[in-house]
């Protein structure tokens, strides 16, 4: 699948709007691939990195806001980091998913907000991630019901994965701050 189909609509207001949340000019990109080079999930998009980078600078928000990419980035900043113009791929990712979100555009990956739904919810209940949950249930809501049972025993007898929830952490400060993001959000409604 190509970037440049005959019927690509551009919308010049949409790269502005990238640069404006994500803090970088996009036009600093000029395409070397180091981001692609080195990101450690780019086998799985439907666009690289670079790719998405062209996609925004040229305008083309319906194909870059319906990529599997901008969900699929694991927003470990290997893109970033390589980045010699400092331009910020991963949180151009990150800005991209903001604008989908808000404008109510579906991921094409339909695990991925899953995974966080279920991340987001351990960490608000538990203060850390509870990995026993989090497996449990996202395999349970995706219905991969069985996907990880013949891994348990392992991790278990390595001390990987523990039974019961972590203890530690601020759970009511985090309780605070994920009260304080949904009003946040409310607001922006």
């Amino acid at each position: 699948m190509g970037w440049l189909l005959p019927n690509t609509e551009v919308d010049l207001e949409f790269r502005r709007q990238v640069e404006a949340l994500s803090g970088h000019n996009i036009a600093d990109c000029y395409q070397c691939g180091k981001c692609t080079a080195g990101c450690p999930v780019a086998f799985a998009m439907d666009y690289p990195p670079n790719q998405i980078m062209r996609g925004v600078q040229l305008g083309m928000r319906d194909a870059v806001l319906s990529s599997g990419t901008i969900w699929l980035c694991a927003s470990c900043e290997t893109c970033s980091t390589r980045c010699p113009q400092d331009v910020d791929p991963a949180g151009v990712m990150d800005a991209l998913r903001q604008i989908a979100y808000a404008e109510g555009i579906k991921s094409p990956e339909q695990a991925v907000p899953l995974f966080h739904r279920i991340f987001l919810g351990s960490v608000r209940q538990f203060g850390r991630v509870y990995e026993l949950a989090l497996v449990g249930f996202y395999n349970v809501f995706s219905g991969h019901y069985l996907k990880d049972v013949t891994m348990a025993p392992k991790m278990l007898l390595k001390g990987k994965l523990n039974l019961l929830p972590p203890k530690g952490g601020d759970v009511g400060g985090l309780k605070k701050m994920f009260d304080a993001a949904r009003e946040l959000e409310a607001e922006r409604e």
